[in-house]
């Protein structure tokens, strides 16, 4: 049960890697001037999914680590970055909502969401990186 949460996490990253080059095409359009095609409806579905996926996965690994270890942050920087990450998440998800949900010409709201979801991703990116050590350490006992 213990590889599930890296496996789709990992998922959810490079699913938000892709979304997220889906959203360089709209700031490329928007802020540079550039021409450049914006698959809007996959970048909204794709993105609810990425960022459910991370949200899912930060519930079930603090669940996890509960279940199995009966503590919570016990993974130290691992932990401690999921609940950092949980604020810009939410963020994310409610800001493409809304962008889509109320579509008109805007500027700021899109590099705010692009931005924040540029944070997210750095974040997810530090979280391979603590996985890896929590993986060896709680479940491999290395």
């Amino acid at each position: 049960m213990l590889v599930v949460h890296p496996v789709i996490q990992f998922f959810a990253i490079l699913l938000a890697l892709y979304v997220f080059y889906l959203g360089v095409q709209r700031f490329r359009a928007l802020h540079l001037r550039q021409k450049a095609i914006f698959g809007w409806k996959r970048h909204v579905v794709l993105g609810e999914i990425a960022l459910g996926l991370l949200l899912g996965g930060m519930i079930g690994g603090i669940t996890m680590v509960y279940v199995y270890w009966h503590g919570f942050l016990i993974t130290g920087t691992h932990g401690k970055v999921a609940l950092a990450m949980a604020p810009f998440v939410i963020f994310g998800l409610a800001s493409g909502l809304y962008m889509h949900r109320k579509k008109r010409a805007r500027k700021l709201l899109p590099l705010l969401h692009g931005l924040n979801n540029l944070a997210v991703l750095i974040l997810a990116g530090t979280q391979i990186v603590t996985g890896w050590w929590v993986y060896g350490a709680f479940v491999l006992g290395e």
